[in-house]
């Protein structure tokens, strides 16, 4: 691998630090990694009664491609989904839906207004913490359903950020510590209130919520297999989705492998929170000490147990980016009619660093597709 960069982390609990470079090839991929898939027919019906639904675009960027060599490179452009400037509010709200469903003997074909009838009758709250976009999918959701979120956030969260919660009506808690502290505060409030747990994350005795998050997510999928099938008929030869606990990247390994398709997934990361490249490296789920980044929504210290028997088998290329080179693709995309924010931009800084390394070698019949998570977000400007 040609000009090789490395960054260091270090291991939460043991303190041990470690010098990675920044491009790990997973040797434990397998052709069909276990996904534990199974998407409830009634999904797609789900988000399509949504307010504001519509298929967000798929912009191809032929001028990359050509840098690089390759056929197509498509960004799937989440900027703008159901109002809000991130994909997240696809899983959050079927996870919350399918739980209200379960807690009051709905059936998931049932409607999002009967669900909100039912959760307000039965009295549900809900519960959850963040580091961005989820949480204020969560809000959004719970607004949708006409009950109350109380969120739990990290106190280095910017005040514009926390402000975008409480106008989707959610009562904020600032939390001292990291997001893994945050989550311990939602877990808190739960016991002690009562309220509904709604996390994207796993952990023991905590799975079935985040299985459905991941099922939501199945919507974008089928929305880029019909895009892909219009614009050049072919499936993605690559795809690259962004990293904090894994749920996203579960679904994008999901969907691409429960057909026996040849697509190769590639992970990125913060370079400030490389959860999912250290586990790849030690072969089980270690928690990271977790730095400052603009890359918000990717800033997390630990892999969701759900998520890792697929992740572990199913990644093909682990990669981590820096601020700066995030940073530059925003500007990039920006420029190109994609409104990328930081987590949105990472996969094309991360297919840049797979060119540059010699890991993603020319072909002009390859099909690369990057998932663009959120919209442009004012953030401050790293200088290195």
């Amino acid at each position: 691998m040609s000009n090789a960069s490395t960054f260091k982390v270090r291991h939460l609990g043991s303190d041990d630090v470690f010098e990675r470079h920044d491009i790990f090839i997973n040797p434990n991929s397998l052709d069909a990694p276990p996904t534990g898939a199974s998407i409830d027919p009634d999904l797609i019906a789900f988000h399509q009664a949504f307010p504001e639904s519509k298929t967000t675009p798929l912009i191809e960027l032929p001028q990359v491609a050509q840098e690089l060599g390759i056929g197509h490179v498509y960004v799937k452009d989440e900027s703008l989904r159901f109002g809000l400037p991130s994909f997240k509010i696809l899983g959050a709200s079927w996870g919350v839906f399918r739980a209200v469903c379960e807690k009051t003997s709905l059936p998931s074909s049932s409607s999002l207004e009967e669900a909100g009838r039912a959760a307000q009758k039965a009295g549900i709250s809900l519960v959850t913490c963040t580091d961005g976009n989820w949480g204020r999918a969560i809000a959004r959701t719970a607004k949708y359903l006409g009950i109350q979120a109380t969120i739990h956030v990290p106190k280095t969260m910017d005040e514009a950020t926390r402000a975008k919660l409480h106008d989707e009506g959610a009562i904020v808690n600032a939390v001292n510590g990291s997001y893994d502290d945050s989550i311990a505060a939602a877990m808190k409030e739960s016991e002690s209130s009562k309220s509904m747990l709604v996390m994207d994350t796993s952990w023991e005795g905590f799975e079935r919520m985040p299985k459905w998050v991941v099922e939501g997510y199945a919507t974008m999928h089928a929305e880029v297999d019909r895009q892909l099938e219009e614009t050049c008929g072919k499936r993605p030869t690559i795809c690259i989705a962004s990293v904090g606990v894994g749920s996203w990247a579960q679904s994008v390994v999901t969907h691409y492998t429960e057909d026996g398709s040849t697509t190769k997934i590639v992970t990125v990361e913060s370079e400030a929170a490389p959860c999912l490249m250290e586990s790849l490296h030690n072969k089980k789920i270690v928690s990271v000490e977790t730095g400052s980044t603009i890359m918000d929504g990717m800033n997390c210290g630990t892999v969701s147990t759900n998520t890792w028997p697929t992740l572990s088998a199913g990644v093909y290329a682990s990669v981590v980016v820096n601020d700066l080179e995030s940073h530059q693709d925003v500007l990039y995309l920006n420029n190109h009619g994609v409104n990328a924010g930081p987590c949105g931009a990472a996969p094309l800084a991360a297919l840049r660093k797979l060119h540059r390394r010699g890991v993603l070698l020319p072909d002009p019949e390859a099909v690369v597709v990057l998932f663009s998570t959120e919209g442009y977000r004012d953030y401050v400007v790293p200088t290195s």
